[in-house]
């Protein structure tokens, strides 16, 4: 599978505030059909799926039996809502009385999943009179943590929303539920389509734990308040979304600024399936933006102060940002131009031909196989100009919606 896709979201003032990986090996899994075969494999099988049976049925000492693995796990999932829990070995290498195991874990949580998430797990393994048993259960080489592997989750549910949270108060919990049940209808008046209408929203307890859930370091998310994981362009049996809170940036917003973000990467959630590698990430990120503010008061200047800077300062507007804009580059005004711009796009399809062709203009783009050619060819579909003319309304739209 090929590596994922990131970038960062905004609200008011604030840059590098959201984030969208696209693709995360950690969370989406790639395993192939085939497990190992043999009566070790058969054996180690059985092992972990009488493991899984007694996870989903909280049934401690069948849990005990199959190993020593994790002993609180059962304590630590004990408010989480799980509809299933299944490992499939996918590699086995036996040594002696010892072996190690590469399986995928996969989950869902009841109510809120239409298809499981998806996460390796490396296994150690050790053999005794009685057969195989557990040792040891680990996040594979490429991937992150699960929450209750760093302490007790605690679990809120809202309306159209569940929290799910390591190290902090039941109260806070439930105000990121109270801001998630806003962002659900809100981007389904949006976005509308067939997607969960439903966020499970991951609060680790810092940002050091946030990398670890993402399998990366946490140098690489400071400053940014959310990540929304998911498989772009998947079909319903995608590994299921999470949106990922970073305690520290994201509790620095102010109200707005935490309704925007949540709104953004629930947007993410809602928009995956029609997302593709032929969507450039300033209609992903822009459309996210978009709809983060549409039912907020802010204005284009106070939702784009970098660009109405520049524009103010009579910089030229090249045209619309390459995804190489939105990179991590540490020139934080040009990360902010960036999403600016790509909002700012979004806005004036929405004003000018209305949100119902802006909704059909990024599908249609979705749904090209290739880059080359794909917003051109959607926007004379769904909008019936070309390319070139788009830029230059958007260039004149920027103008006389920032330049006063």
């Amino acid at each position: 599978m090929a590596g994922g896709r990131r970038a960062v979201g905004r609200a008011g003032s604030a840059v590098a505030l959201g984030a969208l990986l696209v693709g995360l090996s950690a969370l989406s899994g790639c395993g192939g059909d085939e497990g190992p075969k043999g009566a070790d494999a058969s054996a180690v099988q059985r092992v972990l799926n009488q493991r899984a049976h007694a996870v989903v049925t909280r049934d401690g000492p069948a849990y005990r039996s199959t190993g020593s693995a994790d002993p609180g796990l059962l304590d630590d999932l004990s408010e989480v809502p799980l509809d299933s829990w299944q490992y499939k070995l996918t590699h086995l290498e036996r040594a002696g009385s010892r072996a190690t195991a590469t399986a995928e874990l996969r989950y869902r949580v009841d109510g809120y999943d239409k298809a499981p998430v998806v996460a390796e797990r490396r296994l150690t393994l050790g053999h005794g009179d009685d057969g195989w048993y557990v040792t040891g259960d680990r996040p594979g080489k490429k991937a992150g943590e699960q929450l209750w592997e760093q302490g007790p989750v605690t679990a809120v549910k809202g309306a159209h929303s569940l929290v799910l949270g390591v190290g902090k108060p039941r109260s806070e919990l439930r105000s990121y539920a109270k801001l998630a049940d806003e962002a659900v209808p809100s981007v389904q008046r949006a976005w509308g389509g067939d997607w969960a209408r439903r966020v499970v929203v991951l609060v680790p307890e810092s940002l050091d734990e946030m990398g670890e859930l993402l399998g990366a370091p946490a140098a690489g998310y400071q400053g940014i308040a959310a990540v929304t994981t998911g498989e772009a362009g998947g079909p319903h049996t995608a590994p299921a979304d999470r949106v990922i809170l970073n305690p520290e940036a994201y509790g620095l917003l102010g109200e707005v600024g935490k309704q925007v973000v949540l709104t953004h990467e629930t947007a993410h959630v809602a928009t995956r399936r029609a997302t593709s590698a032929a969507t450039p990430l300033w209609l992903s990120e822009g459309y996210a933006d978009w709809a983060g503010y549409r039912e907020s008061d802010r204005t284009p200047g106070q939702a784009a102060p970098e660009l109405r800077r520049a524009v103010q300062q009579g910089a030229t507007l090249a045209g619309l940002p390459d995804d190489a804009d939105f990179g991590f580059s540490g020139d934080s005004a040009k990360l902010a131009r960036a999403y600016e711009s790509g909002w700012l796009a979004c806005r004036m399809i929405a004003d000018r031909w209305g949100e119902a062709k802006l909704n059909a203009f990024y599908t249609a783009v979705g749904g090209h196989k290739q880059r080359a050619g794909a917003v051109d060819g959607a926007l004379r579909q769904a909008l019936g100009i070309d390319e070139q003319e788009f830029v230059a309304q958007w260039r004149q739209y920027v103008r006389s919606e920032l330049g006063s």
